[in-house]
């Protein structure tokens, strides 16, 4: 099941990405980041940063917000050859992280709470299809150490207590998977859990021991999870069925009933600022969200039947006005 968990993520980018990678190097590690110094996050409520954008109409709340978001961006790392996790020095890498997941996908949480965002030494885009699977683990490891002690770091001199969402997005997701293990599930934390949004990759419904799904769209301490396909296709090879979470972004029930594309508050795509109005509808179906394709200019040329890429954005509002409810609901 996890090697059908790592290809579920690997399917998307197999489809979108045309590159070649060259060879890696299984022995040179970039440096490790420093959570003290801001320069290695993406996102701080401190700093003037892209998570800090909104859209027209709605309002940054993070300097009055009395919860936390923890956000764990998608891999951007996809050059030729190189190390197999991502050097946090690279300018190019960073701008491109925060111009796009930042921009477009953290933004989403600054209407629920202060938003974090480390900069991590994500795995390479290769460490999902490689046939070098030790070094694939490895960097995978790599990675979710950052992500592990950049969360102490934020436990030790940020948090005092306040609540927490995690929010994060496929490589970001497995590895919140792993932090929610080892942090909240069955632990004390787990009280300052207010949602867990674990988007674009697959969660087993018995994946924990004590969390279980969000069934209620103001219910709290829960996981949100889906993963968006074209209406009428089921991705071969990939894991779907009953046993996998799927969390209706317009509803926030698991039911298979279909949501319709009028109670879509509005999507962001490329551009940001513009909102589009009841883009797409939303239905479980075998373990994955089911959308019907979008009609926006210049989507004739949008062909693929995976909606990965647009797993939050396809729903941007819904779930900027879901982590407030949450959030609220929490509070009282």
């Amino acid at each position: 099941m996890k090697n059908l968990l790592l290809l579920s993520c690997t399917l998307f980018f197999l489809q979108s990405c045309a590159f070649k990678p060259g060879t890696f190097s299984s022995t040179s590690v970039p440096s490790a980041p420093d959570y003290s110094k801001a320069e290695y996050w993406a996102a701080l409520p401190s700093v003037n940063d892209m998570a800090d954008r909104i859209p027209q109409g709605y309002s940054d709340s993070q300097m009055v917000a009395m919860a936390d978001v923890f956000f764990l961006h998608p891999t951007t790392y996809l050059g030729k050859g190189g190390t197999w996790n991502a050097p946090l020095s690279s300018e190019k890498l960073n701008r491109k992280t925060d111009e796009t997941t930042i921009l477009y996908q953290a933004s989403i949480f600054n209407g629920a709470g202060r938003v974090f965002a480390p900069r991590y030494r994500q795995a390479h885009l290769k460490s999902f299809y490689t046939d070098d699977k030790n070094a694939a683990k490895d960097a995978l490891d790599l990675a979710y150490q950052d992500i592990k002690h950049a969360f102490q770091y934020y436990l030790d001199h940020e948090n005092h207590g306040r609540p927490i969402i995690l929010a994060s997005h496929s490589q970001g997701a497995l590895h919140a998977i792993n932090l929610l293990k080892e942090f909240f599930d069955g632990k004390g934390l787990q009280q300052q859990l207010v949602v867990a949004y674990i988007v674009g990759w697959p969660v087993l419904k018995e994946e924990f021991e004590s969390l279980r799904p969000c069934e209620l769209p103001e219910q709290t301490g829960c996981i949100c999870s889906w993963r968006t396909f074209k209406h009428g296709y089921l991705p071969p090879k990939y894991p779907t069925g009953d046993s996998i979470l799927v969390t209706n972004p317009l509803t926030w029930t698991i039911d298979n009933s279909i949501a319709p594309k009028e109670k879509n508050l509005g999507a962001v795509l490329k551009g940001f600022d513009k909102i589009h109005f009841h883009l797409v509808d939303a239905q479980i179906h075998e373990g994955v969200l089911w959308a019907h394709k979008p009609k926006f200019p210049g989507s004739f040329l949008f062909t693929r039947k995976n909606y990965h890429i647009a797993d939050l954005n396809f729903y941007y509002l819904n779930v900027r006005e879901n982590a407030e409810r949450r959030a609220n609901s929490f509070l009282k």
